[in-house]
């Protein structure tokens, strides 16, 4: 039975190491040696998140208008956040 673990402990550990040694010694970048890009490029991923914020900010805007409060610009989002994390700050540095 000890053999027998002995034996499971010693297989995983050979493959785990060949694992790592071919890892160490492929010279290509990892991504390449594993075949996984990324299916979008950064520029695309930091677009999308411009547009979300848009899309949020207009929805926003559509429900306030609905309500008949002001509606909320971009800079007036930014303004809200330095808010929140000056007193994210603040409450961090009591504690």
């Amino acid at each position: 039975m000890v053999l027998l673990l002995l034996g499971t402990v010693a297989v995983l550990l050979f493959i785990v190491g060949v694992i790592v040694v071919v890892g160490h010694a492929y010279p290509g970048d990892d991504r390449e040696l594993i075949d996984w890009f990324p299916t979008r490029s950064p520029e695309v991923e930091v677009q999308n998140e411009i547009d979300d914020v848009r899309q949020m900010l207009e929805a926003q805007n559509e429900m306030r208008r609905r309500r008949g409060a002001e509606e909320l610009t971009e800079s007036d989002i930014e303004q809200r956040v330095r808010e929140d994390e000056t007193w994210k700050a603040r409450m961090r540095s009591r504690g």
